[in-house]
């Protein structure tokens, strides 16, 4: 039975800035009681202000970068609960609850190209993940900088975040908006069709992709389509983040590693997914309906999309 992971743990956390990013996020830094080990790129935390502000159920947020003991959140400001999050000030207690879920796979070099893919802010767990993928992951071999290449794209400029932070890593970056406002005029798709094109990138590549579901359901669909290897990190909603409340199934793939159960736990099996383990093309079922009778589709109320990619 998925369970948390054996280091998950609920911290309070001071609050030591909130600092605007983008049109509409910011970035929260926060300083939990102790100090964590290295956190894996695409693992996360739920958060939530301990006093009335934020809503009772904590929100998920990827990390977006670990600096010794500080912890750092890139939020996009939509609804409640970023909004009481963006609102803290210094010194302000917050409560953590993680590290959660899966990661990354080890980004090793030597291979074939990996090759990113985030959508607005779906930027949040690539930043850390060049990092690990430049220092070496799980004692193999670290990734050389033209090994790796993020492609970023999003409505407009304002929405890319934290821009030229990524750039400053030394790795290729390119980018992509539908209003042509930054890079490439379009999405993040077609911009690495045009850079297959141009002979920028090998047709061998390793992709990576998190960003809105419409989008992650193109990168599987491309993926199989031309039999790359490709890891998705899921918006899935979620409510407890600790696999109590099954509220975040994903689809598993009947010939898949997981496909002996009709759906996986976003939450403790993922967020990071390879597509040979799971689909976007289907929701996941009601915890314990029989894989040829999916759960009716009830339409659901307005909500705040998950992990601080889209806001909270």
């Amino acid at each position: 039975m998925p369970a948390p992971p054996p280091d998950a743990r609920s911290l309070t956390a001071e609050v030591v800035s909130v600092e605007p990013c983008g049109e509409d996020g910011v970035v929260l830094t926060v300083r939990p009681e102790v100090e964590l080990p290295t956190v894996r790129a695409s693992r996360f935390f739920m958060l939530r202000r301990t006093d009335r502000l934020s809503p009772l159920i904590p929100r998920p947020f990827s990390l977006y970068r670990q600096r010794g003991a500080e912890l750092e959140f890139l939020l996009k400001v939509m609804g409640r609960g970023t909004r009481a999050l963006a609102e803290s000030r210094p010194g302000d207690e917050l409560r953590l609850i993680g590290p959660l879920g899966n990661g990354w796979p080890a980004l090793e070099g030597g291979g074939a190209p990996w090759v990113m893919l985030g959508g607005g802010v779906g930027s949040a767990p690539f930043y850390l993940g060049i990092q690990q993928a430049l220092a070496g992951m799980d004692g193999k071999r670290p990734a050389r900088r033209e090994e790796l290449a993020y492609l970023y794209g999003a409505a407009r400029r304002g929405l890319l975040y934290d821009l030229e932070r990524f750039r400053a890593l030394g790795v290729p970056v390119h980018t992509a908006t539908d209003d042509g406002s930054e890079g490439f005029k379009g999405n993040v798709l077609g911009l690495l069709e045009t850079l297959w094109s141009a002979n920028k990138l090998p047709r061998e590549v390793r992709l990576l992709a998190c960003g809105p579901h419409p989008m992650l359901v193109a990168v599987e669909r491309l993926a199989r389509a031309k039999k790359l290897e490709c890891w998705l990190s899921l918006e899935t909603l979620m409510g407890c983040g600790v696999g109590i409340c099954n509220g975040c199934p994903v689809a598993t793939r009947p010939e898949g590693p997981m496909g002996a159960w009709p759906n996986a736990k976003c939450c403790v099996e993922g967020p990071v997914f390879a597509v040979g383990a799971v689909t976007l093309e289907q929701p996941g079922e009601q915890h314990g309906s029989p894989r040829h009778a999916p759960a009716a589709c009830v339409p659901e109320a307005p909500h705040e999309p998950e992990r601080g990619r889209a806001g909270n």
